[in-house]
């Protein structure tokens, strides 16, 4: 596997959303309605601009193609792109906080090839570095196994409203750096 990591720009953007559009409604499809989906696009999935500014995102290239992305944060904001209401840019301490692990995406035909971990292990080291003990995210259905086989412990299922009478389904998950 040629895959290698980057720092994710504003220029992504436009390419950032197509990947999480296209990722979203292909792997998700087994876990997730389209109703479901087309309203997480709205507002639970999408880029974070916060991320891209606090250089805490990453995109993952194959001959210069973007493939997959995630990041990580030390804002307390723990899910939802730039269209969801009630983000908090808060700094977390990370001395008694969770850095949080955000919005993980391949495209559908890159799936289970590793680009997830790859991404997910640069988030850790990444977390780790800044003084982070702890980390948690909130993850999809089809992301819980990834995260699972990583370490990441999950806690009761939740549903998080994403349009009129529709919600999805999302596990929080989290995970001691030791």
């Amino acid at each position: 596997m040629s895959i290698a990591l980057r720092k994710a720009t504003l220029h992504d953007i436009p390419t950032l959303e197509s990947l999480i559009a296209r990722s979203a409604r292909g792997l998700s499809a087994a876990d997730y309605r389209p109703a479901q989906v087309e309203g997480a696009l709205r507002g639970a999935f999408g880029v974070d601009t916060q991320l891209l500014s606090d250089q805490t995102y990453f995109v993952a290239e194959e001959d210069g193609e973007i493939v997959g992305c995630g990041g990580w944060s030390y804002r307390s904001t723990l899910f939802g792109g730039d269209a969801r209401g009630e983000r908090d840019s808060s700094l977390l301490d990370p001395r008694s906080q969770a850095a949080k692990i955000r919005a993980f995406f391949v495209d559908p035909s890159q799936a289970r090839r590793g680009i997830g971990s790859l991404l997910l292990e640069r988030c850790e080291q990444e977390a780790r570095a800044h003084g982070f003990t702890q980390v948690e995210l909130m993850a999809t259905l089809p992301g819980v196994k990834l995260y699972a086989a990583r370490g990441y412990i999950g806690a009761d299922m939740i549903r998080h409203d994403v349009g009129p009478g529709e919600s999805i389904e999302f596990i929080p998950m989290r995970k001691s750096l030791g």
